[in-house]
């Protein structure tokens, strides 16, 4: 009696098979290890760092802002936007200082943050304070203004100056304190004069400033 024995499996059937299982775990991947996006809660600050400069003496609104990150944002314990992120912003409003009266203000609005692997995510956190170095500029009300500080000081000093040198003048003039006091009197009043024909000093982002700025909503990366 012939007995038949079955076909041995071909190598070329083991790969198909293997394949078709390989296949099929591929597909129920999806929806057994689908991946979950990490949010930024709302509130969380942000150091930004000038990679541009800007001040109201020579930007015009619309013009652009760039700035990197300069502290990670962290979720669930992993660095979600890491230090040196681009971040790109417009300038919205700004306002030269006045001659008489009026402080400098500039209003930024940022608005894209790009991730190092190119992904770019759609932001407008809120200003919270502004490197001032010496010029004693600071954060005012919304929408991301930035105002001078009063020039009260440096408006002392530029006076007092003038009227110092007035009064040297006039003494050399006539060798008397007499000739002095209305050296003083005309350097004090030329100094009062150029005062308030002066512009103020006028709000400036200089490169490398730091800008600390806060969330307003919850900031989702996919």
């Amino acid at each position: 009696m012939i007995r038949h024995r079955a076909p041995a499996t071909t190598l070329l059937d083991y790969h198909r098979s293997m394949k078709t299982a390989v296949l099929s775990l591929l597909a129920m991947l999806p929806a057994s290890l689908e991946s979950r996006a990490a949010e930024i809660p709302s509130g969380t600050h942000l150091l930004l760092k000038m990679v541009n400069s800007v001040n109201t003496r020579t930007a015009a609104e619309g013009n652009q802002v760039y700035l990197r990150t300069d502290s990670p944002l962290v979720a669930d314990g992993h660095v979600i936007v890491p230090v040196g992120s681009y971040v790109q912003g417009t300038v919205a409003q700004l306002k030269r200082s006045g001659r008489v009266a009026g402080r400098a203000e500039l209003a930024i609005r940022l608005d894209t943050l790009t991730l190092p692997e190119g992904k770019v995510l759609k932001f407008t956190p809120q200003l919270s304070a502004v490197d001032a170095g010496d010029s004693g500029q600071k954060t005012v009300g919304e929408n991301n203004r930035i105002q001078q500080g009063p020039d009260i000081g440096h408006d002392a000093a530029r006076i007092a100056i003038l009227a110092g040198t007035g009064a040297t003048i006039g003494g050399l003039a006539d060798r008397s304190w007499r000739g002095a006091g209305i050296g003083a009197a005309a350097g004090g009043a030329v100094g009062v004069a150029t005062t308030l024909l002066a512009r103020g000093r006028e709000v400036e982002l200089r490169q490398g400033m730091s800008l600390d700025v806060a969330l307003d909503r919850a900031l989702l990366v996919e």
